[in-house]
Order: C-alpha cells, then sequence, then structure tokens
C-alpha cells in the first residue's frame, strides 16, 4: 500500500489496540492461594507500567504499555468479583471448592486433583477449575462414591478414594 493512503495517525497508534481479556461468566471462586496469585499479578504489572512511564513515547513501549493496561483491567475486575472459600473450611467428607480428590480411573491408574479457580487452575501441578468436566464430575461426592467423568475421548468411571484440605 502506498505510503500516500496511510494517517500518520494511524501509524503511531499501530499495534497499541489490544483486544481484552475475556472476563468468564461464572463465579469467580479463589482459594486463599488464588486471591494471593491475582494480587501479586497487579503487583507486578504496576511496577512493570511503572519502569515503562519514561519509555512512554516509544512505539514498542506503547505497546507494552497498551498490554500492561489491559491486564491490570483484567485482574482488578478479577480482584473485584474474587469470592474467597477458605478450603480449611470446607466438610472433610464431602469433595467441594479446595478439595484435593485422590481418584483411581477404571484401568487401575491412580491421579491427585485439586479444585480450584479459573485462574488458578494449571493441569500440570493437578489444579483444575471448578467448572471442569472432571472437577463437575467429583464435587459433591464422598470417599467410596462412583461417577463417570464425561471426557472428549469418552466416559470413564472413577472411584473416589481420598479428599484433603
Amino acid at each position: 500500500m502506498s505510503r500516500g493512503f496511510v494517517k500518520e495517525d494511524d501509524l503511531e497508534r499501530a499495534g497499541t489496540d489490544v483486544p481484552e481479556r475475556p472476563i468468564s461468566e461464572h463465579v469467580n471462586y479463589v482459594t486463599p492461594a488464588g486471591l494471593q496469585q491475582i494480587q501479586q499479578a497487579i503487583k507486578q504489572l504496576d511496577t512493570e507500567r511503572l519502569l515503562l512511564a519514561d519509555h512512554k513515547e516509544e512505539p514498542s513501549a506503547q505497546q507494552k504499555l497498551a498490554e500492561i493496561e489491559r491486564d491490570l483491567r483484567y485482574f482488578s475486575a478479577k480482584l473485584e468479583s474474587a469470592q474467597l472459600v477458605d478450603p480449611a473450611q470446607q466438610p472433610r467428607h464431602l469433595v467441594l471448592f479446595g478439595a484435593k480428590v485422590t481418584i483411581e480411573d477404571e484401568t487401575g491408574e491412580q491421579s491427585v486433583f485439586q479444585i480450584v479457580g479459573e485462574d488458578e487452575a494449571d493441569i500440570a501441578q493437578r489444579k483444575v477449575s471448578y467448572v471442569s468436566p472432571v472437577a463437575k464430575a467429583l464435587l459433591g461426592r464422598k470417599v467410596g462414591d462412583n461417577t463417570i467423568w464425561q471426557r472428549p475421548a469418552g466416559p470413564i468411571a472413577l472411584d473416589i478414594l481420598n479428599i484433603d484440605y
């Protein structure tokens, strides 16, 4: 495209329009660790914003500042909507938010999952969101219960072996 058809103003703002991070429609339940993660993210983003303040005229800094501002809006909204659930206060005999659940599938393989908030979920750490299919299969169950986990690869039977908070 010829430069004759590009406004200078458009070039200056190129890359600074970043899409908003979507906010889930689900209740924002968080564990104490999840609340701390949100607070840490805000603190880190504030620090990054301050470090870039002296370079705000540079296009790359403008892009990074736009991303930081977007992320600050996201985490501030998450902090404002956070509903803290302390796993230590949950009944020990039921799988509820915050529980670490030991399960055994129909092949005899055992796994442990902790049920946490959406932003806290990290499958590498075996933390699953309370709205995930496996969490939905486990919530409200007791030790000794059998449930079906509706997976994309097909349903699988699970036995609840242990509940820990």
